[in-house]
């Protein structure tokens, strides 16, 4: 109780924040430029500028909360409420999401964390044609949920599975990365003699990740072939893809998924990026197949008795960083 009795609200401060200042800085001055070479940026991006701009300043609204015991008073300023990058705003939906999760959703069952990254090309062609991502996430949903299925003994008619997933839009450099976060249950539920019985399967092995990567992959690529959005280059075993396009947006992607500068100076350079090593961990090097650009993971495990680490894991899969 005590604990609790010296909590104090503290007003959040985006314009101390270096993503703000950035934004702050350079925004109005990127979007003048775009605008004066014929290329203005969609409504939907300046108005997810416009509002993170707004987002956490009193001078753009405030609530007045007022305690009815000692009568002291707060300012509580409006935010944004948007799903681009606003990081006060996503952290709020992370948690909050997280909780629910783990209370009301997934409370009780084991749970692995599925992560499939794409080949730099997918992830361009992906963001352009977002009807192509439901259909992909469906091919990757049922690769999964098939494998899980089999490996606990039964058929997809017999059995069934489920997942929450995550569809994350950047990566750790806030550079456009398409990819997959994917909280599966570590087993399969029957129904039997009327009542619903849990399975649990056990984690899968090196073996089963490289048959799914490959299972995936192909899969991926013959709906698109079929589609018409990528075309198979028979002298070169390569894919093309056919994206033309003379949306403002394209080039700006473009160079995003590619870590490239894409206006400026320095249009076409790589951005300079550090990153750190990730510790090895042996037991979970099994969950880990690539192949040509397609990267599946399933090392992280949240068990039934462990609703601390599910509940990090579930906010930690909404992360895009």
């Amino acid at each position: 109780m005590l604990a609790a009795e010296q909590r104090t609200y503290q007003r959040h401060r985006p314009e101390q924040t270096l993503l703000y200042q950035l934004v702050e800085q350079h925004y109005p001055e990127f979007a003048e430029m775009m605008q004066s070479q014929g290329k203005a940026l969609p409504y939907h991006v300046l108005k997810e500028f416009d509002k993170f701009l707004k987002c956490g300043r009193l001078e753009h609204g405030f609530l007045r909360v007022v305690c009815d015991d000692c009568h002291q008073e707060k300012l509580v300023a409006f935010s944004c409420k948007r799903r681009g990058f606003c990081p006060s705003c996503g952290a709020r939906r992370m948690a909050e999401s997280a909780k629910l999760l783990v209370d009301d959703v997934l409370k009780g069952y084991p749970i692995r964390q599925w992560v499939l990254s794409l080949p730099i090309p997918l992830r361009l062609l992906l963001a352009r044609y977002p009807k192509a991502l439901s259909k992909v996430l469906q091919i990757i949903h049922r690769a999964i949920s098939t494998d899980i299925i089999h490996r606990s003994g039964y058929l997809k008619k017999q059995a069934k599975t489920g997942a929450v997933t995550y569809i994350q839009r950047f990566g750790s450099a806030l550079n456009l990365n398409i990819h997959f976060h994917m909280l599966f249950l570590e087993g399969v539920i029957t129904q039997e003699r009327g009542y619903m019985k849990f399975k649990r399967v056990k984690a899968p092995s090196h073996a089963d990740m490289e048959t799914l990567v490959n299972t995936i992959s192909h899969r991926i690529a013959q709906y698109m072939e079929k589609t018409g959005l990528i075309q198979r280059d028979m002298d070169n075993t390569s894919l093309d893809l056919p994206i033309d396009d003379e949306d403002s947006l394209l080039h700006l992607q473009a160079a995003s998924v590619s870590y490239q500068i894409a206006v400026g100076s320095d249009t076409g350079k790589k951005v300079f990026t550090l990153q750190t090593l990730q510790a090895k961990d042996p037991d979970n090097l099994g969950q880990l197949a690539k192949i040509a650009g397609f990267s599946l993971h399933a090392g992280v495990f949240a068990d039934s008795h462990q609703p601390e680490k599910l509940e990090r894991l579930a906010a930690i899969s909404q992360d895009p960083q």
